[in-house]
């Protein structure tokens, strides 16, 4: 056995799983989760209030409303419909992206188009996008992927120069910073996610920042199945018993549980954020040597808030990797197969899609979690390493 082996199997020699994702969950999430339990009341309620207001809090403005809904893709349906898409139009979109922008977009009628990524940042690529644009263009996707950003100010100019509205997508991106600013406080409209393994969770949540109090009281109608009920009144955790009903509703509200337990989390962001990029800088350190994996290209300053790590390998070598990873109790997950190699997809409109070909190819995503561990991110480290050191 070689000495990088020995160190290997030393790291490895408890065999603890280690796995790609793990919420950080303490007393505090227990404590709200008791407590909104205690209360009674489990529908939309006081703790949903608290939360949009952290949100906005959070985004440091004074022009936007947070609306917090059930899930992601629940915020994702919402901001399309306000943004009016509907049957017989078209939404582009990163083929690179979560399935969950591709069946909002469905569910509305309207029909993806799929554009491809910059080799760089993994987020749409501008210019080919507006090569993509036709008369029935109602809106684009702008998708953050992982720890990088989109090039916003270029989406907001295309957008603003053909007349589309702008879905930013920031479910991986909650708590960074674009030119100074913070997510969810330029864009037309955003979306949060707050499912099992995001930078925080809710349980599953999701929330939509919008620019306008006509947008938000449309918004109330719509994530409560149409229900002219006063979200004010909710969140006194009660209900009005008489209201009107005035367009198509989906039941998207977030509940009380959900709620307080995203409270308790989102007033951890800033130590989970820190512990987040200090992980991600010891996995730059550790790959900066090896010729054969691509790191993202970026050194994780203040401004941004990791949501996951990955790496590009050779595409001939990602499955023995991964394998190699497994038989040391480490997983890996893939972020993501491009949308186009999905049979529900396969005959969307499409630009030049050659850098999410080579991507969907490469791309691996190692673990990262909110509880800091030196060892586990170098034991995971020392997987890759040994696997390449063995292949040479």
């Amino acid at each position: 056995m070689n000495a990088k082996a020995a160190q290997l199997a030393s790291l490895d020699q408890d065999r603890e799983q280690i796995p790609v994702f793990k919420p950080l969950l303490e007393a505090e999430e227990f404590e709200a989760a008791h407590a909104a339990l205690e209360l009674g009341w489990l529908g939309m309620g006081s703790y949903v209030e608290e939360f949009e207001r952290g949100l906005e809090r959070l985004i440091e403005t004074h022009d936007r409303r947070v609306a917090a809904v059930s899930t992601g893709h629940a915020a994702l349906h919402l901001a399309l419909l306000l943004a009016g898409v509907g049957p017989g139009d078209e939404v582009i979109t990163p083929s690179f992206n979560n399935i969950a922008d591709f069946q909002a977009i469905l569910a509305t009628g309207a029909e993806p188009v799929l554009c491809d990524v910059e080799d760089d940042s993994l987020c749409i690529d501008v210019e080919k996008a507006s090569e993509l644009v036709t008369p029935a263009t109602k809106a684009v996707i702008a998708t953050d992927y992982a720890c990088m950003l989109c090039d916003h100010g270029s989406v907001a100019e295309l957008a603003a120069s053909r007349g589309l509205r702008v879905v930013h997508d920031a479910a991986h991106s909650i708590g960074s910073r674009y030119q100074g600013n913070p997510i969810g406080s330029f864009s037309d409209m955003t979306m949060f996610s707050f499912d099992p393994i995001k930078t925080i969770t809710s349980i599953d949540g999701g929330a939509l920042v919008v620019r306008s109090e006509e947008e938000l009281q449309r918004l109330h109608e719509l994530r409560l199945i149409g229900m002219g009920q006063p979200a004010a009144e909710m969140y006194r955790n009660r209900r009005a018993w008489t209201y009107d009903v005035k367009q198509l509703g989906f039941r998207y509200h977030l509940a009380n549980l959900h709620a307080a337990i995203g409270n308790a989390q989102l007033a951890k962001l800033p130590r989970i954020a820190a512990v987040r990029r200090d992980s991600c800088r010891l996995y730059n350190e550790a790959f900066a040597s090896l010729e054969q994996v691509r790191t993202p290209a970026t050194t994780f300053p203040e401004a941004l808030v990791p949501f996951l790590y990955y790496v590009r390998v050779p595409t001939e070598d990602r499955t023995n990797l991964r394998e190699h990873l497994s038989s040391h109790g480490i997983d890996t997950g893939i972020h993501w197969q491009p949308g186009h190699s999905f049979t529900l997809l396969r005959g969307c409109r499409r630009g030049d899609l050659s850098v999410t070909e080579r991507v969907g190819t490469e791309i691996l995503t190692l673990p990262l979690h909110s509880a800091p561990s030196e060892q586990r991110i170098e034991r995971v480290a020392e997987g890759v390493r040994s696997f390449f050191a063995e292949n040479e």
